[in-house]
């Protein structure tokens, strides 16, 4: 009984940060551009969080990016403006984006 409790609390702690905002990025249509471990049509959530891994400015620019969308850093397709997007919502997104690996 304690070791299945064990590993099931494991398993939940150990899949909570993919699973933070996942949910939100859906829910946003970011999911229908990227994935959290293959290139989409923009690169994977691991691609970028490697990426900004060492970027103390990560959250802020991703955050900023998400908003108002960007072009050349991945290649030639632009990511579109996501006006949608509220503040908090692009803060929490480049947090959890900056989690996956």
């Amino acid at each position: 009984m304690k070791r299945a409790l064990f590993t099931l609390l494991c398993a939940t702690t150990l899949s909570a940060p993919v699973m933070a905002d996942q949910a939100l990025a859906t829910s946003k249509n970011c999911m229908a551009c990227h994935a959290l471990d293959r290139k989409l049509v923009g690169p994977s959530y691991k691609e970028v969080a490697a990426k900004y891994a060492n970027d103390k400015s990560a959250v802020e620019k991703l955050a900023g990016k998400i908003q108002k969308g960007g072009a050349g850093t991945w290649g030639p397709v632009p990511m579109p403006a996501n006006t949608q997007v509220s503040d908090a919502e692009a803060q929490k997104l480049a947090a959890w984006v900056l989690t996956v690996k």
